[in-house]
């Protein structure tokens, strides 16, 4: 397994996020044309980004990982829940401190906590067209498993959307934002980072693409447009993509980073 964050990784990230986040302005769409006019790689992150963390999809997940480690260790809810905290925050995932920590089954585990209730999730037409608007290639890379995103996907109504899904047994279970989890599924994919862009609800998670070469959106109600490998910040995914299409198909096609 890949080691944990290095020295003081956590601690940086912690105080990069505690002072107020700054509004993120619409963006221009000159800006918009010329950072992402040649992108033909559109790699989605799924949990808080392809639906919003107010459908609470994820925290039902946040429970079950809690009630895995009470039943396990013997831990108090409120103990169960700080180490999960703890172990997200320096592994990456919950699932990757368990791993290190105490040799947990990934399989087993994985399978226990993604059995959760699809149905807080509903059909998303306006996010499914600005998809299918974008030129080139969507996928979605994520820390669960692709047979968990495949069902959110279509809870969401967006079969079809995308070329590809990666989840966390693709990437041999090392996690976001390690590196190690980047070149496992860019080179299984084949994508060239320089032309392509990714959209993160976790700005952990998009230090490593921006120093690829990847365009970075973070998405959320709390993004950071002032993170120096953030290059734009939406409230509303929706909004935000289905802009691009009509942008990118009117303006010409910008060769840099092709």
């Amino acid at each position: 397994m890949d080691p944990p964050f290095p020295p003081r990784y956590h601690e940086r990230m912690s105080d990069a996020l505690s002072s107020p986040a700054p509004s993120a302005p619409v963006p221009d769409p000159a800006r918009l044309v010329a950072r992402l006019g040649h992108v033909r790689e559109w790699i989605f992150d799924l949990d808080n980004t392809l639906y919003p963390a107010s459908n609470a999809l994820f925290a039902q997940i946040e429970e079950r990982m809690a009630a895995y480690m009470m039943r396990v260790f013997g831990l108090r809810r409120s103990d169960a829940q700080r180490l999960r905290r703890e172990y997200w925050r320096d592994h990456g995932t919950t699932l990757a401190g368990l791993m290190r920590n105490h040799r947990t089954d990934p399989d087993a585990f994985l399978d226990e906590v993604h059995r959760i209730d699809f149905s807080v999730l509903r059909p998303d037409p306006r996010l499914r067209a600005a998809m299918l608007a974008l030129p080139g290639r969507r996928i979605v890379f994520t820390n669960g498993t692709s047979d968990y995103a495949r069902r959110v996907i279509a809870a969401l109504g967006l079969d079809g959307c995308f070329e590809a899904v990666y989840g966390i047994r693709e990437a041999f279970y090392t996690p976001k934002p390690l590196p190690a989890a980047y070149q496992r599924i860019f080179g299984a994919d084949g994508l060239n980072p320089r032309r392509a862009a990714m959209f993160e609800d976790d700005p952990r998670n998009l230090e490593v693409p921006h120093a690829l070469g990847v365009a970075c959106v973070l998405v959320g109600p709390e993004a950071r447009p002032d993170l120096p490998h953030v290059d734009f910040a939406t409230d509303d995914l929706a909004g935000f993509v289905s802009r691009l299409g009509p942008l990118l198909r009117a303006a010409p096609r910008l060769e840099s980073g092709a």
